[in-house]
């Protein structure tokens, strides 16, 4: 394949990177710059397979030359579904190219979420990844008269396959390819037309209640927001990050797409999503960005790990945690760490945390980020007394992913960092985040009335609820629509309850409740991978996950747990009762957003049965 790029350089070249005026302009400029090195890297049959930014380049534009000569049009929507791969990244790329916007579709969606998106988009052409995916959308396709093509990136089980509306990826490239050849200039000459305010991304939002809304982001938002993140934390051609969650999520696609472009990161693409901490121990990124709960499973992973270790080393371990734990407090509480506890932290990680953090492939990472959903306090002292230093990142998709995060060797545990250099945060009356900025959207597609107000006065309206300190920290309360008054008149955030239950290794998620009521209870999930090993360890007898919600040793094993847990909490926080449901949430079913935060009304709603339990007395 040929892999060498048009040497052409655009009209901007003379100045900065930070000046490209798009997206693809900016993409095509460091394909040329960083040429033989490292783009991106697939681990395919057993093996990593590493593609350069020349090849990276080549393939987005014969792609995008081939979505031309399908006939794409500047404007134009074209979506994209499909598990994180090059494929993805690519299609992404040459619709931007093409002067078009890119949707998303997150590959967990239902046909009839698929349906709802791709009407209201108007897409006129998908991308999908394989046959499940093509599936979904042979299913819907009549509802939808605006699409006209869908290309398929696998053809597993398609080999016989024909229909007159579907394309193979490889299909669409060649045709580019030929396309390139007889029209050297055209689609330099679209990318030179595309402006720094165009719409370059819809990005529909997981929202936990009603139908998604389509976010409205400009190439100008996403390329600011990858300047400014990385003068918050600087990142540059040496770092490696590690690909797994959705790129259809904007937190994702951010730091895979637009702020590997800008800074010439290498990204790597987990194999499969059950593979994530395999994946994760032989690539060891130096750039890690997480939810929460895979931080936390990560945690449970490691105190399990070792309460399975002979007395010696789980006495070993638990010396070198408690002298990193007291590092680390006296470096972000006291700002100075004495001489005798600098020696100690050094020997603890040499001798125990380091071959620890090595096993789990968090040895390189020298910025790790935790975002998307509020984490527990104590899992982030456990990780920053690893020696991980997890920063918090604050956003929404409506600012371009993120609107806060801790800066450099500023960090405030409890809070979610400082502002990125030029937002605005401030607090409104009613405690709600206000935010104002470049990265700030240009409103909700088709949707004037809710773009006018979350927008409302100048300010996006977050929906949270937080403080300012007298530093500029933020610190989140929780979300405004989820705070809850006991009937004693307590104000309650849920979030915190229910962090610090997830922070048990046999506890996966929670839904505290409690608006209107005398005390709290929760709703819990168990951490099956965790409860399976406890019960294997005791001989406990089971054939499925609903057999261990319902076995009485594993009931005394989370009430141990919730007991252990309330000692955190004040007293109108404690959780009073609790149920555990019989079976765990899925994205699939509307019972969590696929940035695996639960939808409590979701839940409450469908276990409305399990609330006679809670709360026996009406």
């Amino acid at each position: 394949m040929e892999t060498t790029l048009r040497t052409d350089p655009p009209r901007w070249q003379g100045e900065a990177l930070a000046e490209a005026p798009s997206t693809p302009a900016l993409f095509f400029a460091q394909a040329r710059r960083l040429g033989p090195k490292t783009a991106l890297r697939e681990k395919r049959l057993g093996l990593w397979r590493e593609i350069t930014w020349a090849e990276y380049g080549e393939t987005v534009r014969h792609l995008a030359y081939g979505l031309l000569d399908l006939g794409l049009q500047p404007g134009d929507r074209a979506a994209v579904i499909g598990e994180n791969r090059p494929e993805w990244i690519y299609s992404d790329l040459a619709i931007l190219s093409c002067g078009a916007v890119t949707v998303g579709l997150y590959p967990t969606d239902s046909a009839e979420a698929c349906a709802y998106i791709l009407e209201h988009a108007e897409a006129v052409l998908v991308v999908a990844e394989n046959e499940e995916q093509l599936d979904k959308l042979l299913e819907v396709r009549h509802r939808l008269p605006a699409l006209h093509w869908i290309i398929v990136v696998d053809r597993k089980g398609l080999r016989h396959f024909a229909d007159p509306q579907v394309l193979w990826f490889d299909e669409v490239l060649a045709r580019g390819r030929e396309l390139a050849q007889a029209e050297p200039g055209r689609l330099d000459a679209i990318i030179a037309g595309i402006q720094p305010e165009d719409l370059a991304a819809i990005i529909y939002t997981s929202g936990t209640t009603g139908p998604p809304k389509g976010a409205m982001l400009t190439h100008r938002n996403l390329l600011w927001t990858a300047n400014a993140l990385n003068e918050a934390n600087a990142v540059g051609e040496g770092d490696e990050c590690f690909s797994f969650l959705p790129l259809s999520h904007i937190a994702q696609r951010m730091l895979s797409v637009y702020l590997a472009i800008r800074w010439g990161m290498t990204v790597s693409f987990v194999e499969y999503q059950d593979t994530v901490l395999q994946n994760l121990r032989e690539i060891a990124p130096t750039v890690l960005f997480s939810v929460p709960r895979i931080w936390e499973k990560l945690h449970a992973r490691v105190e399990l790990l070792m309460h399975e270790r002979d007395w010696f080393k789980r006495t070993a371990y638990r010396i070198a945690l408690a002298v990193g734990r007291r590092h680390a407090r006296a470096r972000l509480l006291e700002g100075r760490v004495g001489p005798s506890l600098a020696l100690a932290n050094g020997l603890a990680h040499l001798l125990v945390l380091q071959p620890l953090k090595r096993r789990l492939g968090l040895h390189r990472v020298r910025l790790a980020i935790s975002g998307a959903a509020p984490i527990s306090p104590e899992v982030l002292w456990y990780f920053h007394g690893l020696g991980v230093p997890i920063r918090e990142v604050y956003g929404q998709t409506e600012g371009s992913g993120p609107t806060t995060i801790h800066r450099g060797d500023r960090i405030r545990l409890g809070t979610v960092g400082e502002p990125l250099p030029g937002v605005e945060v401030r607090i409104a009356d009613d405690g709600e985040i206000l935010v104002r900025g470049p990265n700030v959207f240009m409103g909700y597609f088709k949707d004037p009335e809710a773009t006018a107000q979350a927008l409302a006065g100048g300010w996006l309206h977050s929906g949270d609820v937080g403080e300012l300190d007298e530093d500029g920290f933020l610190r989140i309360t929780d979300r405004k629509k989820d705070l809850f008054i006991t009937a004693g008149g307590k104000n309650i955030a849920p979030q915190r309850v229910e962090n610090l239950l997830k922070t048990s290794p046999y506890i996966h998620d929670a839904i505290a409740i409690g608006d209107g009521r005398r005390y709290i209870t929760a709703m819990l999930v168990l951490d099956e991978e965790n409860v399976v090993d406890y019960a294997q360890r005791r001989r406990i007898p089971f054939t499925t996950y609903t057999d261990l919600t319902q076995n009485p040793e594993i009931r005394r094993l989370i009430e141990e747990e919730v007991r252990r847990l309330n000692r955190h909490l004040s007293q109108p926080e404690q959780v009073k009762r609790f149920v555990i449901l019989p079976k765990r949430l899925y994205h699939e079913e509307g019972e969590m957003t696929p940035t695996l935060k639960v939808k409590r009304r979701v839940i409450m709603e469908k276990y409305q049965h399990l609330l006679a339990e809670l709360y026996p007395e009406g």
